[in-house]
């Protein structure tokens, strides 16, 4: 381990007029050296070169060298804090730290925003504007945190501990009343930061260790094959209701995703040798290419808003929170009684129209477009109605092959 050396000399050429002389302060670090102000003056006659300090007992030496012990200190500690959580430390960054200066990748808040814009580059390529916008938010609650929890406005890796998150969940889940759910995916975006940080060696101790995410159970968001149903075949009162209607239906029979709905043009469509249509598409928020095959009921959508929507689209889609509001209308009109939003579609893809189908989860997956099966699980509710079967089939496949031993039972059985 390479020492840290710490050396005390004047800056004669800056004599004040009181005869005084600026100390100036040196660390040295294997190569690297930085220079830094001692903040503090002392007469030529009192300075030993040798020493680095001032000679005599007057109370102005006496003053001085205890300012400068105070400063070599501080300075091995911020040596000694450094080293904790990296290896190779310069001269520069034990100076920026003993004098409260950190870099950019000494504090949470610099990284965290570091991060982001990074991130930012990638919006377009494989990450999304609504992802960086989510990671902005949950910045924004950090800094919160911290200014009413603290009064700080950043704070070092180093001073990251577990008590720092427990403090942060405690803020989110009970003074801001959040949705654990809602939690898990602010405290994810910090994780997620942090461990970046670890990674490139900013820190070696994980505030994390300990901390366990609760989530709430996850509750089925599909539709039902009843439900989808009553959509298909309900007479809705208005056009525009109709046109929701038949987009949240092409959906829910593709399983294709708002955002990429809104940038499907015809170029999107093929048909193969075998006279089978599909849509090839690459997935805007993660740039997975999806290749799906149509049922008839895209198919049929297809051809009844042909030449309709502008610019070479396939549909005339309006924004998605429109399209919520209007599918919460459709939802009364058709006596469904549970909140119904767009992205339920692809629940319905996975859930009713291919999975319980017989569709292999490994196929669902690839459909929608995952690279996690442990998403497509998320997405795949098995109905009752599945179970059932399925265990109809499995129990004609095993009849007749299994036998239990004729054993007679005694009365001594105990």
């Amino acid at each position: 381990m390479t020492e840290v050396k710490v050396s005390f000399y004047l800056k004669r050429n800056e004599e004040k007029a009181d005869g005084t002389v600026p100390v100036l302060g040196r660390i040295r670090i294997g190569k690297s050296m930085v220079q830094f102000s001692a903040k503090v003056s002392v007469p030529i006659s009192l300075w030993d070169i040798t020493s680095g300090r001032a000679t005599g007992k007057s109370k102005t030496a006496l003053s001085v060298n205890a300012l400068l012990d105070k400063t070599s200190v501080a300075i091995h500690s911020a040596y000694k804090d450094l080293l904790a959580k990296k290896e190779n430390i310069s001269a520069e960054e034990v100076k920026n730290t003993f004098q409260g200066i950190a870099s950019g990748q000494d504090t949470l808040v610099k990284y965290y925003e570091a991060h982001n814009e990074q991130f930012l580059k990638s919006v377009g390529v494989n990450r999304t504007m609504e992802t960086y916008k989510h990671f902005g938010t949950s910045l924004a609650h950090l800094k919160r945190f911290m200014r009413k929890k603290y009064n700080i406005s950043d704070i070092p890796f180093l001073a990251l501990t577990p008590s720092f998150v427990a403090d942060y969940d405690y803020y989110l889940s009970v003074e801001l009343q959040m949705s654990l759910n809602t939690i898990v995916g602010i405290v994810c975006h910090l994780r997620k930061v942090v461990k970046i940080a670890i990674n490139s060696g900013l820190l070696r101790n994980d505030p994390f260790i300990g901390y366990k995410y609760i989530t709430q159970p996850i509750v089925p968001k599909s539709l039902t094959a009843e439900e989808l149903q009553i959509l298909i075949h309900a007479n809705l009162s208005r056009p525009n209701l109709n046109f929701i209607r038949d987009m949240f239906l092409f959906s829910s029979f593709t399983g294709i995703a708002f955002s990429d709905m809104r940038a499907l043009t015809r170029q999107n469509l093929s048909t193969a040798e075998d006279g089978v249509r599909w849509v090839h598409l690459k997935r805007k928020k993660t740039g997975a290419p999806c290749h799906i095959p149509l049922l008839e009921i895209p198919l049929q959508l297809i051809e009844k808003y042909r030449g309709i929507a502008k610019d070479g689209k396939l549909f005339p889609m309006i924004s998605c929170s429109k399209t919520n509001i209007y599918l919460k209308r459709i939802a009364t009109e058709c006596a469904i009684n549970k909140r119904i939003t767009y992205h339920q579609a692809r629940h319905c893809y996975a859930s009713v129209v291919t999975l319980s189908q017989g569709v292999p989860l490994e196929t669902v997956g690839e459909l929608l477009g995952h690279t996690d099966w442990r998403a497509t699980r998320i997405y795949a509710q098995v109905s009752h109605e599945k179970i059932d079967e399925d265990m109809r089939n499995l129990n004609k496949r095993l009849s007749g092959k299994f036998h239990l031993a004729d054993d007679k039972v005694t009365d001594t059985v105990q």
